[in-house]
């Protein structure tokens, strides 16, 4: 006698249950609980490594960053009179023997810790460039408004031959800010590099060498050839491999 649909359906999945109960045998079965076991152990492993790198970094960058700030905040910036004098001030030009160290020390990448609040970066120095220089009436008129005693510090800082200046692009000397604390060049470059003493001075708790360092900072980013050369004449090194650096980023 033939058998029914319905027998033969029955049949069917019973055959295909029964199969399944074969292909997760007690062997496979715990092959893969030792498996998932196996990967769940290297992943925490990983993260605790990674959780140790971290803050090994943070420890150490964090007791170079307050080292560095002791230095800087024993500056005597009434005794600088030159950018040069400034450069060697805030950076260890004494370690600079080639180009290679002049570029490793004075030329800055990544972002500042006020980058965000900004919009600039040390990687993008023709967009930041723009910014800042965009920024730098406003923040000054808010600034003398709001903040006298900020303005004052600014207007110390930069009315003194430190380097805050466009230098190497107007015929500026070391010096580029009026009297009322504007810029004394219509170029990009200085406005730029006020506003960064301007901003720093008023809104942060960063001292004067600190300050100036930031603005060195810039100043190398807008002026290549000039600043590292000069870097390397300070510290005595061969200037002639620098050549091939821009000498200016951005336009006049």
């Amino acid at each position: 006698m033939e058998e029914t649909n319905d027998e033969i359906r029955h049949e069917t999945k019973h055959k295909i249950k029964h199969n399944k109960h074969k292909v997760l045998t007690k062997p496979i079965t715990v092959l893969l609980a030792v498996t998932v076991a196996v990967i769940m152990f290297n992943f925490l492993q990983i993260e605790a490594l990674s959780l140790s790198i971290n803050g090994a970094t943070t420890q150490s960058r964090g007791i170079s960053l307050v080292s560095a700030n002791k230095e800087l905040a024993n500056i005597d910036v009434s005794s600088l009179k030159s950018t040069g004098h400034t450069l060697a001030a805030v950076f260890p030009v004494e370690e600079i023997q080639t180009p290679e160290d002049a570029m490793r020390i004075l030329f800055p990448t990544g972002t500042p810790e006020y980058g965000s609040e900004l919009g600039v970066s040390y990687d993008e120095p023709v967009e930041s460039l723009a910014i800042l220089a965009k920024m730098h009436r406003g923040l000054l008129a808010e600034v003398k408004q709001n903040n006298p005693e900020g303005f004052q510090r600014y207007m110390s800082l930069a009315s003194q031959p430190v380097g805050i200046s466009c230098e190497y692009c107007c015929g500026l000397k070391t010096i580029g800010i009026n009297n009322d604390g504007s810029s004394s060049c219509g170029c990009q470059h200085n406005p730029a590099l006020l506003t960064v003493a301007l901003y720093l001075s008023a809104y942060t708790d960063y001292n004067d060498g600190e300050i100036l360092q930031e603005v060195m900072k810039w100043k190398i980013l807008f002026f290549p050839k000039n600043m590292i050369e000069l870097g390397m004449t300070v510290a005595g090194g061969d200037t002639s491999a620098l050549d091939n650096l821009p000498g200016m980023v951005g336009g006049c």
